[in-house]
């Protein structure tokens, strides 16, 4: 495992110190047109500041998110053998997790270092680690997965990319196969324009049926003691003719 020590006062201080000076770096939070609207070199800025330091990455939490963990407990055996895509793998808990399902895992994130991050925290793992791009991937990966782990790459992404973003999420699923989705939610009608983060609003499910996956399940969490804000949890399934 990953070897770091239980989170204290001391790391929740320079998780916070780490946000305001990540903030002031990031062009988002501006509110100004991003010239990347994928945030490459802030999310490249993040890893290189951190200085193995994770509480200087704000979504490094060093264990697998409360709501990928709890979906988990509940597959049995359902996840053994899959061939599952983690999708923006940041330091790696998310797909050690479903690996420790039995899950056939690949995991990768657009900054090589935060790959390599996750090569050291979990050395011997059976996952495969690298680098790339939701929208410009291995031409390997085209329809070779059963199963794709989405956790908080929709919500940083600027909203004018969630239609291309599913697109490319519905290519990587072979026909039938299943993307699992967790983000921040918001009313339709709420203010989306404090982010990013971007909580998603309902339509977003519209605009992943257009890229042809389609809504299993969609549940709608409150916020509790382990997740802060309210939160989208949804199954989608790529139709077969997608």
């Amino acid at each position: 495992m990953s070897g770091e020590a239980p989170r204290d006062a001391a790391f929740a201080a320079r998780r916070a110190q780490a946000r305001l000076e990540l903030d002031a770096l990031d062009p988002a939070k501006g509110g100004a047109p991003d010239p990347d609207p994928l945030r490459r070199n802030w999310f490249q800025a993040v890893y290189a500041l951190a200085q193995n330091d994770p509480a200087r990455v704000p979504w490094a939490n060093l264990a697998p998110h409360p709501l990928v963990k709890s979906f988990v407990s509940f597959q049995l055996a359902g996840l053994n053998g899959l061939r599952l895509l983690d999708v923006g793998c940041g330091l790696g808990d998310n797909a050690e997790c479903f690996a420790q399902a039995g899950a056939d895992v690949t995991a990768f994130d657009l900054v090589e270092e935060a790959t390599d991050w996750a090569k050291r925290r979990f050395a011997g793992s059976k996952v495969a680690y690298c680098a790339a791009d939701l929208f410009a991937p291995p031409q390997d990966w085209r329809g070779n997965f059963d199963f794709i782990n989405e956790c908080y790459t929709l919500q940083a992404l600027a909203p004018s990319l969630l239609g291309d973003a599913f697109e490319a999420l519905a290519a990587l699923l072979a026909p039938g196969g299943k993307l699992f989705l967790i983000a921040r939610a918001r009313d339709e009608e709420a203010d989306p324009a404090s982010g990013p983060p971007w909580p998603l609003p309902p339509s977003v499910f519209t605009q992943a049926a257009k890229a042809g996956l389609t809504p299993l399940v969609i549940e709608d969490i409150a916020a509790t003691a382990e997740v802060l804000g309210r939160h989208w949890r949804a199954l989608l399934r790529r139709s077969n003719g997608a």
